[in-house]
């Protein structure tokens, strides 16, 4: 159990701008995560495996990517009680991203609006601090597992998108339990373009060919999931759909665990925030407003994808019943990322245990 509770905590933060108030909590997280002040924000990692993807999950819950860019506190994420954590988005070259302010909190919705824009140290930096981490030096079973979560720079042409996360899916393939392709950040110009079916097939094509190389020189077969927006109709959603399927199932249908897909990444959409401060600021909107839109995606996923292919469900869980949702709604397994701000790493096992529970029903 956390000996610091995050009620205390939060008024703190929530007085800061919301980017410091981020990057001081990080701070503080990667000089204590080595230490035992460790004790201050861990608890137990709720028991609840779960095989997908070939993969062995200890429970569903798990941390969306985001939060730890550079992968510089993933001993301490780890303390937290999740199953697995997702840490990027990792872009080739190092970028500042977009021009600050650029993170705002509406806490009368639950949510943030971020516009940061791929703001990371590059590669080599993200490589070095993932093989840093201790408990991948571990030998023996790993307490949770890693997803790396990897993107195209800014300064990069679209038609040359390609090329950077090959780059990056080249860089740290040896050491990701499974990588997901970011097409769907709202903050990258033209990164959603790459969700319509040429380009995704173009992508996806490169990138199998790539893993399959990979496979042979590493003697490993890692899982690569594609994170898709929210703001997708049904025959957007469809056409993604067909195209994960022919490059994650047999000629029989059946998920071969090659790919699997994470929805949902932040939204456009101002519907729910209208009329609240900084709801205009442009970016992607996550948190509670996300929930529904989030669900709607899964479910046309699974009708699409049927049983057995591989999705986790991310947007708008701000409690364990929301994270249950996710889970009734098709999902496998389940991420946060905005509702552990508002709500801190009690959030973690709520959610765990309530999925626990929903499966023993």
């Amino acid at each position: 159990m956390s000996l610091l509770p995050y009620g205390i905590a939060r008024p703190f933060l929530f007085g800061m701008d919301p980017e410091a108030a981020h990057e001081l909590t990080l701070n503080g997280i990667a000089r204590l995560q080595h230490s035992p002040l460790t004790c201050l924000y861990s608890q137990p990692r709720v028991q609840d495996p779960y095989a997908l993807a070939g993969l062995h999950f200890p429970n569903r819950v798990g941390l969306a990517a985001g939060l730890d860019k550079n992968a510089r506190c993933i001993d301490g994420l780890a303390a937290m009680g999740f199953g697995f954590v997702e840490v990027g988005t990792v872009t080739p070259q190092p970028q500042a991203g977009n021009p600050k302010p650029r993170m705002f909190r509406l806490p009368k919705a639950n949510a943030l609006i971020n516009r940061l824009g791929f703001n990371n140290d590059g590669l080599e930096a993200f490589v070095a601090n993932v093989t840093r981490a201790r408990f991948r030096q571990e030998t023996g079973p790993k307490p949770m597992l890693l997803g790396l979560n990897i993107g195209k720079n800014a300064s990069t042409p679209i038609e040359r998108a390609t090329d950077d996360y090959l780059t990056c899916l080249d860089g740290v393939y040896p050491h990701a339990d499974y990588v997901t392709v970011n097409i769907s950040s709202p903050n990258t110009q033209n990164l959603r373009s790459l969700q319509s079916d040429e380009a995704l097939d173009a992508l996806l094509g490169a990138v199998a060919e790539r893993r399959e190389l990979l496979a042979q020189r590493h003697g490993r077969r890692i899982p690569i999931f594609v994170k898709i927006a929210p703001d997708l109709d049904a025959s957007q959603v469809e056409v993604i759909a067909a195209t994960l399927r022919r490059y994650g199932s047999d000629s029989g249908g059946q998920a071969t665990h090659a790919f699997g897909v994470i929805a949902t990444n932040t939204t456009l959409n101002r519907d729910a925030v209208a009329g609240l401060q900084h709801a205009k600021e442009a970016g992607g909107l996550s948190g509670s407003p996300v929930l529904q839109a989030s669900n709607d995606v899964i479910r046309k996923l699974r009708s699409s994808l049927g049983a057995s292919f591989p999705i986790v469900g991310v947007g708008g869980v701000l409690s364990a019943e929301d994270a249950v949702s996710k889970i009734q709604s098709g999902a496998d397994l389940v991420q946060i990322y905005t509702g552990l701000i508002y709500r801190g790493p009690s959030l973690v096992s709520e959610s765990a245990n309530a999925i626990r529970a929903l499966n023993r029903t």
